[in-house]
């Protein structure tokens, strides 16, 4: 077998995994659930092996949680992380269905995040009814523009996504690094690389500041479930869905059907770039309100882990996409609390996607919570 058979056949196995052909309980909620119980037990170790004392870990535990969901500033601040991870997570789990494998969100998020602020500060004296919709579309616009290079690249040259995705993802920080200098976009007075304030105008509004100002969570939430159900509807209702999912599954199959391969891929990562780009303008236009280095945060490769523990499917990703984004708000205030290391954040967060990857592991830790095989679905 080549080289180059044994990637595609490797890259086939991820997706498989990636991949559930719907809502199961077992899949998309058991599992994960199980996963960061043992993620969190493992983590606990992982203190108690580095000095942290019993009493220490039971106080960031318990500051993770109540970071998260013990109160209405930790809620807010939930749904916060998770919204634009939310949406980048979808975008990846749209080509994992198609069988394509888009590292490049991070990338995506960048472009969309710039567009988003451009289109954010220009267009003074727009009323916010069309100057919010504009920057969205800008966002999504310009990631789906991103993500169709490398789309079109694989259709037409069969280069590889995962290479053109991580050079993308590079070429975009560079991009950043130079736009921030240019005098359109570059804040004026200011010689630090920092791009000028979006409009007033543009803001998403903020949901809870009603009740407190300091509540962060804003209109990007209902933008994420609105994306969560355009992605539900058009993998499981449309011909185009029935189309992505058939190539994802078997592509030699789906050309012999009469599918037009290119077609499938190079719309398939414009989407799903275009959803990055949401969650890029989503971050400027709801919390930043401005561009500067490294804003993305690395929110296009947490997305990968979110899409994996969402298996790919548009619930799922929603309920990962709010277990990250607890985790994240929850990370801060363990660290602040418990005066434990942000870097345990990341700890369990990868052993929960191994976790997720290994379900044999799983089955054997937990017997009693799975079918037995065979069992009637």
């Amino acid at each position: 077998m080549s080289d180059y058979m044994k990637q595609e056949t490797l890259t086939e196995e991820v997706l498989n995994r990636a991949v559930v052909s719907r809502f199961d309980v077992e899949q998309l909620v058991v599992v994960p659930l199980l996963a960061v119980v043992l993620a969190l037990i493992l983590g606990g170790l992982v203190m108690l092996a580095t000095g942290v004392t019993f009493t220490q870990v039971g106080q960031s535990y318990v500051a993770l949680f109540s970071g998260s969901l013990g109160s209405t500033y930790a809620i807010s601040e939930t749904l916060t992380a998770a919204a634009p991870l939310t949406l980048a997570g979808l975008g990846i789990a749209l080509g994992f269905r198609a069988g394509l494998f888009n590292i490049g969100a991070e990338g995506q998020v960048i472009v969309g995040g710039i567009a988003a602020c451009v289109a954010g500060f220009s267009f003074a004296g727009l009323p916010a009814i069309i100057h919010i919709p504009l920057a969205l579309a800008a966002g999504a616009l310009a990631g789906a523009a991103w993500a169709a290079i490398a789309g079109w690249l694989r259709a037409v040259t069969g280069a590889h996504e995962v290479i053109t995705t991580i050079m993308l993802n590079l070429t975009s920080l560079r991009l950043l690094d130079y736009l921030l200098k240019q005098p359109f976009i570059q804040r004026p007075g200011r010689s630090d690389p920092i791009s000028k304030s979006i409009l007033p105008s543009a803001e998403l509004p903020h949901l809870l500041d009603w009740i407190d100002p300091s509540l962060r969570v804003h209109a990007g939430i209902l933008l994420v479930l609105l994306a969560v159900a355009f992605v539900y509807w058009l993998l499981f209702r449309t011909t185009a869905g029935f189309e992505f999912r058939a190539a994802g599954l078997n592509p030699d199959a789906a050309r012999y059907a009469g599918m037009n391969a290119t077609m499938i891929i190079v719309i398939v990562m414009a989407l799903a770039g275009a959803l990055a780009g949401l969650a890029g303008a989503n971050q400027v236009l709801g919390v930043l309100e401005r561009v500067s280095p490294n804003f993305s945060g690395g929110i296009g490769f947490d997305a990968i882990a979110v899409a994996l523990l969402g298996r790919s499917h548009p619930v799922g990703v929603l309920l990962a996409g709010l277990l990250f984004g607890a985790l994240e708000a929850g990370g801060r205030q363990m660290q602040v609390s418990a005066q434990v290391s942000l870097d345990l954040i990341g700890i369990i967060q990868a052993l929960i996607i191994i976790f997720i990857a290994a379900p044999m592991l799983m089955r054997a830790a937990f017997p009693w919570a799975f079918r037995p095989e065979g069992a009637k679905r």
